[in-house]
């Protein structure tokens, strides 16, 4: 998220965890004042997630000491060992454009909080609202898989009832332009998502 009114929007609907993306040059990208600013107002009882990409020690350094994420969630071809390095629970993002490549990626990260599953490729940024075959995705995988990729609140009730995955990362599916959510989307995928819950 980049903006205040957006961070308290999503708190205002109960969502469990909000996405800071802390890598400089792409389009929803923070500087470390941004970034923090918007962490001083997750409260304590949601979950503040950085995104970080193939990043060198020192952001990620200044990224841990500045913003304060409860997660890092890291994008790039990082190997397990560098993205457990830092001492902070982490998620990893796996690239699932293509399937097979994905799943031998997952398998990687055993100390993974949880896996992202996305549509991009090997060395590619996500949030592109690119969707990929949820039915690839092995049940013995789904307690810790983060469903991300082309979703919107029309979609969501499909992948959850297909894939009932631990949780959703939305990005794109929320905005009226890149960077910008939408109120009237962001309440609508949080109904969508209890309702599909529910059910």
């Amino acid at each position: 998220m980049r903006r205040a009114e957006d961070v308290d929007r999503a708190v205002a609907l109960g969502v469990d965890a909000i996405g800071l993306i802390m890598v400089p040059g792409t389009p929803r990208a923070l500087s470390l004042d941004q970034a923090a600013q918007l962490r001083a107002r997750v409260p304590a009882l949601v979950s503040c997630v950085a995104l970080v990409m193939d990043a060198d020690r020192d952001w990620l350094r200044a990224v841990l000491d500045q913003v304060r994420p409860d997660l890092l969630q890291f994008h790039g071809q990082e190997s397990e060992a560098q993205c457990a390095d830092w001492q902070c629970p982490y998620l990893k993002a796996i690239p699932m454009a293509d399937p097979e490549v994905g799943l031998e990626w997952m398998q990687r990260y055993p100390s993974a909080r949880g896996l992202v599953l996305d549509a991009h490729g090997v060395g590619e940024t996500g949030g592109l609202g690119r969707a990929f075959d949820w039915r690839r995705v092995p049940r013995s995988e789904r307690h810790r898989l983060i469903l991300a990729g082309g979703i919107t609140p029309a979609s969501v009730g499909v992948a959850i009832a297909e894939l009932r995955p631990f949780a959703l990362d939305v990005s794109s599916g929320i905005e009226s332009a890149p960077g910008e959510k939408s109120a009237e989307l962001m309440s609508r995928f949080v109904e969508a998502v209890r309702s599909a819950d529910a059910a």
